[in-house]
């Protein structure tokens, strides 16, 4: 059996890539700063009859991140998908009066963990010769939404990330590609005000928010084996709303 972890897998976006992959056939690390909210998500799995189990990991902390790592190739032996998706809106503010601190809360979850987490699976995906990295970006990181500085540029770092480690990877088994979904029907939508949530809906042809589920289906293509000549490339879930 094959062994992903998905990151920021307790709630949303996460939790319904985990239920998906488990139903695909993988064993599921749920990796979540809520180590309880993920043994709630993991229960949930195992008795669709997946395989999955909690780990606690704040992946802006690279010690935590290798301890997660580890610990998940000491129960499965092997990584073989890794999906970044752990991530937090930040304030909705102008540039002048964003605070220095949200800022830099904000790159790190956002950006500075998706490269930690890439570092530490990296090593065993190279000594296998396979392996799938999904990264979990945003529309923001192409077109930017207003009062969102920090998530913005956190997701277009995570978009170049993205294509500069799949050229490094490309002819070595692994393959990093990322996703940029619009507005998705989660939690995360009540760290943003009613103000900020119209404008990105309004730039949505479809009119509407996207589901969890639909993003989980992609990542689940990108995470398998029919998933094998594309690399650093970035896959839009936004209705409509991608120009390029």
């Amino acid at each position: 059996m094959k062994t992903a972890i998905v990151t920021g897998s307790a709630t949303g976006i996460g939790r319904a890539i985990a239920k998906r992959l488990a139903r695909d056939g993988f064993a599921v690390a749920l990796a979540d700063q809520d180590e309880a909210a993920a043994r709630d998500a993991a229960r949930e799995i195992d008795t669709d009859g997946g395989a999955a189990f909690p780990v606690a990991v704040d992946v802006s902390d690279s010690s935590s991140v290798i301890q997660m790592a580890s610990a998940v190739l000491t129960r499965f032996g092997s990584i073989d998908a890794l999906v970044n998706n752990a991530g937090i809106a930040g304030p909705s503010a102008p540039v002048q009066d964003y605070a220095e601190e949200n800022w830099r809360r904000v790159l790190a979850v956002d950006l500075d963990g998706v490269f930690f987490c890439a570092k530490a699976v990296l090593p065993t995906m190279l000594a296998r010769g396979s392996g799938r990295i999904v990264n979990v970006a945003s529309i923001a990181g192409k077109e930017g939404n207003p009062n969102m500085a920090a998530y913005s540029a956190a997701k277009a770092g995570v978009i170049g990330f993205t294509k500069a480690l799949g050229k490094e990877v490309a002819a070595k088994g692994i393959y990093v590609n990322c996703i940029t979904p619009a507005v998705i029907e989660t939690e995360i939508l009540k760290q943003v005000t009613e103000e900020t949530i119209q404008y990105m809906i309004s730039k949505i042809p479809m009119g509407r928010v996207g589901q969890p589920e639909e993003v989980a289906a992609l990542v689940s293509w990108l995470c398998s084996n029919e998933c094998t000549f594309s690399t650093g490339a970035v896959f839009d879930l936004s209705g409509g709303r991608a120009t390029y």
